[in-house]
């Protein structure tokens, strides 16, 4: 029996979570039992993020809390920001600092001195399965950091160049979650759609994953808008591959002096066409996107083209960030800086627009059968999703939680999507 309590406090991504998966594993496997919040930890791990300056301040805050509040604990910090600052998790009361690549290696990995960017492009094992004890859907990493150096973001710089996971133990990985019993298997990466190991790619991963036996779906994370990504509505198509109607294809912007500026590899007009295309094949799929505001240089004009493009398209969902300024990458030194006044205000539009979408989105869905996995109850209600991540509720009791179940979508068990609707408009 284990003597030694640890716990995890992820932040950022879903990769993020998949790593943690991991790392609760080699923790398991080194003595330690996991809790939620032990009164008096032995071990605090805190998995941090740096995809925005807010993201990389939340995790230096947590820190400074959890030592006030576990002064006996060791407290290690691992993750893109403390690769990024591994000085100021010291200095804010980390005992241990941890390199992303040595992740993988821990709780027997050095910590590390300095930033340690890996720079490898090897394929990579992990040496180990995911176990997620407080999880309802298994995060399975299948793919590592990024080759595309997108002139506003760290990642690359904080997570190396792009690299896959072992085929065979991504599938081991993925068998092992189906045999505990999840009914969700979600691929992430930084770029999944990148997958290649021995010339196996992400279509060849999902059609062996599909292949093993049990009642499961799988659901990709985040995916870069690339005609040759078609492939994936294509599999996605046919029932046999378990595939969610869900694609997260980040846009970032809807000017095309803009995109260009960010070093992204499409304009919006192909963009818009891909979206097009993905819809014939399936028409009730969850398209969402990523949109930064306020990137360097962004004026009222090229604002507008993004609420356009935005309308245009009709995203089901949109995560908007404020541009932040990343010291090392090329936007950081970019003239015409955004006044943060302005951003805040184009935020707010943008936030409005998204709110108007995703009830569109929902509202096209009554009447359709949804298959949902039920996680949570609360309150006398039961929650859960839906292959197209629409959050679906019904009187507790009524099914049983962690099977798929179709469900009719009505206005009363999409409520909580459907918040913006009034009346017959939208706000």
């Amino acid at each position: 029996m284990p003597s030694k309590q640890a716990v995890i406090f992820t932040l950022g991504c879903r990769l993020n979570h998949a790593d943690t998966a991991l790392i609760s594993n080699r923790l398991s496997e080194a003595g330690y039992l996991l809790a939620v919040d032990p009164p008096s930890p032995d071990l605090i791990v805190i998995n941090s993020c740096a995809i925005t300056a807010e993201a990389e301040r939340k995790s230096r805050q947590l820190l400074r809390k959890l030592r006030r509040e576990h002064p006996a604990a060791k407290i290690v910090v691992t993750g893109c920001a403390a690769e990024l600052s591994p000085e100021n998790f010291r200095e804010s009361g980390a005992d241990i600092v941890f390199a992303n690549p040595d992740k993988k290696n821990f709780p027997a990995a050095k910590p590390c001195g300095r930033k340690s960017r890996d720079t490898g492009k090897d394929n990579f094992q992990e040496n180990t399965v995911s176990v997620f004890p407080f999880r309802t859907r298994a995060f399975i990493k299948i793919q590592e950091g990024c080759d595309n150096f997108c002139s506003y973001c760290i990642v690359p710089y904080v997570r190396g160049a792009s690299r896959s996971r072992k085929f065979a133990e991504c599938i081991a990985d993925c068998r092992h979650a189906v045999e505990a019993g999840f009914p969700e298997i979600v691929l992430t990466g930084v770029n999944t759609c990148n997958y290649l190991d021995d010339g196996k790619d992400l279509a060849a991963l999902i059609r062996e994953i599909a292949a093993l036996p049990g009642d499961f779906r799988i659901r990709l994370s985040s995916t870069e808008p690339h005609p040759s990504n078609f492939i994936i509505p294509e599999l996605m198509a046919d029932p046999a591959n378990r595939l969610c109607r869900f694609l997260h294809l980040s846009m970032q912007h809807g000017s095309d002096r803009i995109l260009q500026a960010m070093n992204r590899k499409y304009t919006a007009g192909e963009f818009t066409t891909l979206v097009q295309n993905i819809r014939k094949l399936i028409p009730d799929i969850h398209i969402g996107t990523d949109f930064i505001v306020g990137f360097p240089g962004e004026t009222d004009d090229d604002f507008q083209k993004m609420l356009e493009a935005a309308n245009q398209i009709g995203f089901a969902n949109i995560h908007a960030f404020a541009y932040s300024v990343r010291p090392g990458t090329p936007a950081a030194s970019m003239p015409d800086q955004v006044p943060s006044a302005v951003t805040k205000e184009r935020m707010k539009l943008l936030t409005a627009e998204s709110q108007k979408l995703a009830a569109n989105f929902a509202l096209s869905q009554i009447g359709k059968d949804l298959p949902v996995i039920f996680e949570q109850e609360h309150n006398g209600i039961l929650s859960g999703w839906s292959d197209n991540y629409l959050s679906v509720c019904v009187p507790a009791g009524s099914h049983k939680p962690g099977m798929i179940i179709k469900i009719a979508g009505n206005e009363k068990n999409l409520a909580g999507n459907l918040k913006n609707h009034h009346s017959g408009s939208m706000l």
